[in-house]
């Protein structure tokens, strides 16, 4: 088996893209002193500034480009090799007297004269969205942001704090308060800080910042399998991976006045995948010479041709598939609901890698990945076209066999010009501020043309379609094995035990749950590996096996030399808030926290915490739902376990996310949009699995990633995360008002059917999100439903924080019956109920008098007059409590403070 040479070629002109502002990093951190080969660089590779008066240089502009070629000579080691006689489409590597050198692509994106060169400063200008005229002005520019700091203290915006829903978007750059700390991807350093305690006026401590992290990066880089340097692609990926852990926080534009609130990362992917489908385009076309040198330098007639094509997948029915229920999906509901997730996600990794791998793209060609949805760069001709629809015609097929056409992915495409990603109508924003932007109008249509693919999935009116769909059930049914016992629908072909007989795919699914226990590694090749950890059912012709880190013992150093292996890839969760989420693989978030039985819990098994449970726990292995029922209740001082068994579904998403994406943002552009999904992304999908990790331990995570998420776990746990997920949401988004997320929490008693506890869930977030005229406490949205409650996060919040906490002390200090409790929730309905009948508004007095008999049978002493006073006391500390702060300012929302006491006091 050989790789192909044009995937080897396009991943050449990806990389040369992908680091064409390396020297920005460089530069910054002061890695060299050689003054001679930077002043020699200069000359090659910087603008030069006139003077207006008599037109002469006077300086050199950008001047990053001249520490571009002194940081490949120090990462140089570490990649593929660069010194190979065929080293198309280059000319050569380095050699900056050769026009065509790799070296002189990356580093001649402002002043670029041949072919590639121009290649890779049109994919620079495009994403950024600029036009001619504004490239020129930016490229004459001194450094200097509109915060006020210079390229060395400046540090990135977040685009979240800028995102405005309502008219007023104009909001001047030094408003704004928070900044992302200079470091290396983890949970903690996605947060924003404020800018007032962090940002400084010093270069050189600024310097010195960029130092460290350069000196990490270099560092990094050597986790690498070397094997895997003899496949560009394979190799790629994992740069990508390193580059963007050590790159998502160093702004990438911090001249021409801009807002330096994309970063270097995000902006060289883009332009990465721009450079490689804009290549593409000419080689496909037989176009590469001078004339399309002059072509494309031109930018006027080159600019307005549909160069690229745009291609959105998209993952439909996940619910019905991760939630497809037979006789035997609740007893083994955690391990599946685990396998089934996962499986999700890596069926939309391998269909994007299906479509990557068809048109000979290199990973960095991706642009956008997150919750089952995908976005690819690549070149608009009719060969594209044609290997997409034979594409989409396998994944069709893969999803009519197993599963029914219960779920699949859907493409669609979209033509673009370079024309169709500015930013403005104008050469500016404000000289046709009425016009939506050409890259507004551009997104519009991508959003069009996904709603149209969703509703013609599957070819199914045809004759070949309608018996495709049954096509490998009646040839693989065996019927003394009979339907699968986990999904109920497919041919069980696999025994799972004595008695349960599954389908090959519930099998794999099933065994993920397992694996994912035991692996942080997953290898995604064209051949079988040969390894029992691997899934029986290829994924779209791709083996998938779970392994450990095997490859340093170059096991498999031969089959990546071979380009049989296409993708390795790391999954495990971060092992500290700050630690750098890289290990030397390409990177996937798509592994999420799953509760796994430790001693402790083994000896809270023998104190007989768990009731009603007939699997008993096994260390290493993850809890069963049954288990994780029981993980709020509590042992009092007398030895008893104290508190309800009982199961929280946690389902919800963000907000008005459509609207965020098309119109959130004043100034938007190619990268920014790719830089929102990431970050939105990294919130579910980097943070969230932390956040369970370190504290909300018995978790249990069915999916989270893009804008929405879905957690079960023990019901008083699952309330409590609800609410600090919000709180970190805020911080994460840097207080903004106009992005938030909704979310809905179902508790039950275990044992219900899992798909019912999706639907309430799912019922539950409807409810959050829902538009009551009659409600005008509250706009839609923003808002969670609890116990069948819908309220404000504020309230909410109150509610856990401010009157669960008094009810508590209340009930301990008066010694309040559970009786007395349950009545307050008659009272509760009386007050919901006061316009609908007059003698309800008598729910006051009910509780004066009910609360004055509650306390007579109480002793207060010997003194009578004290006892009173005592009484009368309590009494109107209990209508402050109860009834005012309570039932009268929170009505029905009160029953989540009641429920919440209540279920914890029960035996």
């Amino acid at each position: 088996m050989t790789i192909s040479p044009l995937l080897e070629q396009s991943s050449r002109i990806a990389l040369a893209a992908f680091l064409h502002d390396l020297g920005k990093f460089a530069e910054r951190a002061r890695i060299s002193n050689d003054q001679t080969t930077i002043d020699a660089n200069k000359q090659l590779y910087c603008p030069q500034k006139k003077k207006f008066t008599d037109d002469k240089y006077v300086r050199f502009t950008h001047v990053h480009a001249a520490y571009t070629g002194l940081a490949m000579d120090i990462i140089e080691e570490h990649m593929p090799d660069l010194t190979s006689e065929d080293f198309a489409p280059f000319g050569s590597w380095k050699t900056r007297e050769a026009d065509d050198s790799f070296i002189n692509a990356a580093a001649m994106h402002h002043k670029p004269e041949t072919f590639l060169q121009w290649i890779i400063a049109t994919a620079d200008r495009v994403a950024s969205g600029f036009d001619r005229e504004e490239f020129e002005q930016y490229n004459s520019a001194d450094e200097g942001t509109a915060t006020g700091k210079n390229h060395y203290t400046a540090r990135q915006l977040t685009l979240f704090e800028q995102i405005r829903l309502g008219e007023d978007k104009n909001q001047p750059p030094q408003k704004y308060a928070y900044r992302y700390p200079l470091k290396p991807l983890s949970p903690d350093s996605v947060f924003p800080v404020l800018a007032s305690q962090y940002e400084t006026h010093s270069d050189k401590q600024a310097q010195d910042e960029y130092l460290n992290l350069w000196q990490a990066f270099v560092k990094a880089l050597q986790k690498m399998p070397k094997s895997h340097r003899y496949n560009w692609s394979l190799w790629l990926d994992h740069f990508e991976t390193v580059w963007g852990v050590y790159t998502q926080a160093i702004p990438s534009a911090t001249a021409f006045n801009v807002r330096p609130d994309v970063s270097l990362y995000d902006h060289s992917r883009v332009t990465a995948a721009l450079a490689t489908a804009l290549w593409r385009y000419h080689y496909d076309n037989n176009d590469t010479g001078e004339t399309a040198r002059k072509h494309i330098s031109v930018q006027t007639e080159s600019w307005t041709i549909p160069k690229f094509l745009l291609i959105q997948g998209d993952f439909f029915g996940i619910q019905d598939f991760i939630f497809a229920s037979g006789g035997e999906t609740n007893k083994r509901a955690a391990k599946l609901l685990r396998g089934r997730s996962f499986y999700v996600s890596l069926l939309s990794e391998c269909a994007a890698l299906k479509v990557l791998d068809a048109l000979d793209l290199p990973s960095t060609g991706q642009v956008i990945n997150a919750a089952g949805k995908f976005m690819i760069v690549a070149a608009n001709t009719e060969q594209t076209k044609a290997k997409l629809q034979q594409v989409q015609q396998e994944l069709d097929q893969w999803f009519l066999e197993h599963s029914f056409g219960q779920a699949g992915v859907g493409l669609a495409w979209t033509e673009a010009t370079c024309n169709d990603f500015r930013r403005h109508v104008g050469a500016t924003p404000s000289s046709r501020p009425d016009e939506r932007s050409p890259y507004r109008l551009l997104i519009d249509k991508l959003f069009e043309q996904m709603e149209i693919k969703k509703y013609q999935r599957f070819d199914l009116c045809t004759k070949e379609g309608e018996s495709a769909v049954f096509k490998s059930f009646l040839d693989s049914f065996d019927k003394d094995k009979g339907v699968c016992k986990i999904d109920g629908r497919s041919p069980a072909t696999e025994q799972l035990d004595a008695e349960t007989f599954i389908s090959k795919l519930a099998w794999d699914q099933y065994k993920i749950g397992e694996w994912l226990t035991r692996f942080k590694r997953i290898l995604i090749s064209r051949e079988s590996l040969g390894i029992t950890t691997a899934l029986k059912i290829s994924i779209f012709g791709y083996h998938v096996s779970f392994v450990e880190n095997e490859d340093e013992r170059g096991r498999f150093g031969e089959v990546a030399k071979s380009g049989s292996l296409l993708r390795a890839w790391d999954f495990s969760l971060p092992e500290s808030g700050t630690a750098a989420l890289w290990n030397g693989y390409a990177r996937r978030n798509i592994n999420a926290y799953v509760p796994i039985a430790t001693e402790t819990d083994k000896l809270e098994e023998q104190w007989e915490k768990y009731i009603g449970i007939d699997e008993t726990l096994e260390v290493g292995a993850a809890k069963t739902l049954n288990h994780l029922a029981c993980g709020d209740r509590l042992q009092t001082a007398k030895g008893k376990w104290q508190g309800i068994s009982a199961l929280s579904a946690l389902k919800g998403d963000v907000d008005n996310l459509g609207m965020i994406f098309q119109s959130g943002l004043d100034d938007i552009s190619f990268s920014k949009t790719a830089a929102l999904s990431r970050q939105l992304n990294n919130f579910f999908a980097v943070y969230l699995p932390w956040l369970c990790q370190s504290e909300f331990k018995n978790s249990y995570t069915v999916f989270a990633g893009g804008d929405d998420f879905f957690l079960i776990g023990p019901w008083f746990k699952q309330i409590r995360l609800a609410e600090r997920m919000r709180q970190a949401f805020e911080t994460y988004v840097a207080g903004n008002s106009d992005i938030h997320f909704s979310a809905g929490i179902s508790t039950t008693k275990p044992g219900l059917p899992i798909g019912q506890l999706a639907d309430l869930a799912e019922e539950g977030l409807e409810q959050a999100k829902a538009y009551n005229p009659s409600d005008e406490k509250f706009a839609p949205k923003n808002a969670v439903s609890c116990f069948n409650q819908r309220m404000s996060w504020l309230n909410f919040e109150a509610l856990l924080n401010q009157r669960l906490p008094e009810l508590q002390r209340l009930t301990e200090k008066n010694d309040l019956s559970t009786g007395y409790v349950y009545g307050l929730l008659n009272l509760i309905d009386m007050k919901e109920k006061e316009t609908e009948r007059p003698e309800n508004a008598l729910w006051h007095s009910y509780f004066a008098y009910r609360t004055a008999r509650m306390l007579d049978k109480q002793k207060f002493g010997e003194d009578k007059q004290k006892a009173r006073e005592e009484r009368s006391r309590r009494h109107a500390e209990l209508a402050c409590e109860i009834a005012d702060a309570g039932i009268q300012r929170h009505q029905g929302n009160y029953r989540v403070a009641l429920f919440c006491h209540l279920y914890q006091q029960r035996d």
